[in-house]
């Protein structure tokens, strides 16, 4: 039995399939093991290392919970601007009009140049030399400035590359119906490429949570991460240890957000029949048409 990208294993091929599975774990097991015994050696296992992180609400209070705010306002502030401002300018280099498409590109191209921490930086310095904000909410202004700058292009790319994955037949069919460009674009391309574009958006969301550190690294923006110093200074906690636990709330945070995502797909692939994952149907022109019209 064969399927579009590969053949089904036969006996031979499972049961080495399953050999490697066994010894991927072993390897595995082997690995932490090595890992867990250098750490023993060094102490770091003891309890009193770990042990503030369950029998001190303080360090929750005070330090990760007030810290995972801040990473998830920082977050969600850039991802409530950056993903408009991206389907924006991803747009904008679909347009057929050069005199829109071409500095769209160069804004887009610039932006995502440069590294997203001195996007940050060169915002903290635009705002301390030009702006009144208060010192208490320049860093958060210039992390989430940095994020949607640089964010906003990485979208504008992924959606320029999701509607142009369509089949062409289905913005022919929408102009044959007698639909203007953007009705085009609006009604029938985007609500299909969104079904294409959703990895890789979730995965730019991913990277957003993340990158919300690189602020608490250079600016002093209180988030999750920039918390380890305080709770290693004043509660005698192991770094490693605290590292961990950190580690541990972005991996749930994370996996929530692309389990959402992922509970969206699904439910974006069964409510339409035509998603430009399918393979086009090789009914003539009236199907296209029909496919064309179910997008919209």
């Amino acid at each position: 039995m064969t399927s579009v990208l590969y053949d089904t294993p036969g006996p031979r091929a499972k049961r080495r399939n399953v050999l490697y599975t066994i010894g991927f774990l072993a390897v595995l097991g082997l690995v932490a093991w090595w890992v867990l015994s250098a750490m023993a050696a060094k102490n770091q296992l003891d309890a009193d290392k770990w042990s503030p992180f369950v029998t001190d609400s303080r360090v929750w209070t005070t330090y990760l919970v007030p810290g995972l705010t801040e990473t998830l306002k920082a977050a969600a502030l850039s991802i409530v601007i950056a993903l408009p401002l991206g389907a924006l300018l991803g747009i904008g280099r679909l347009s057929d009009h050069r005199w829109v498409r071409v500095p769209v590109g160069t804004v887009v191209e610039f932006f995502r140049a440069i590294p997203v921490l001195l996007l940050m930086m060169f915002a903290a310095a635009l705002y301390r030399e030009f702006t009144s904000v208060s010192s208490d909410f320049r860093p958060l202004y210039a992390v989430v400035t940095g994020l949607v700058l640089y964010n906003a292009s990485v979208i504008a790319e992924v959606v320029r590359a999701g509607v142009l994955s369509l089949p062409r037949g289905q913005g022919d069919a929408a102009e044959a119906l007698g639909m203007r460009k953007g009705q085009t674009m609006l009604y029938v391309l985007l609500p299909q490429a969104v079904t294409v574009m959703l990895p890789a958006l979730v995965s730019q969301l991913v990277v957003i949570v993340k990158d919300t550190a690189l602020g608490g690294a250079m600016l002093g923006f209180g988030e999750l991460l920039s918390q380890n110093r305080q709770i290693t200074a004043n509660y005698g906690a192991n770094t490693i240890a605290t590292f961990t636990v950190i580690a541990l709330i972005y991996i749930v945070i994370n996996a929530i957000l692309t389990h959402l995502a992922g509970r969206l797909e699904r439910r974006l692939r069964r409510g339409k029949k035509s998603a430009a994952v399918a393979i086009p149907a090789q009914g003539g022109p009236t199907e296209v048409k029909s496919d064309a019209v179910s997008g919209a």
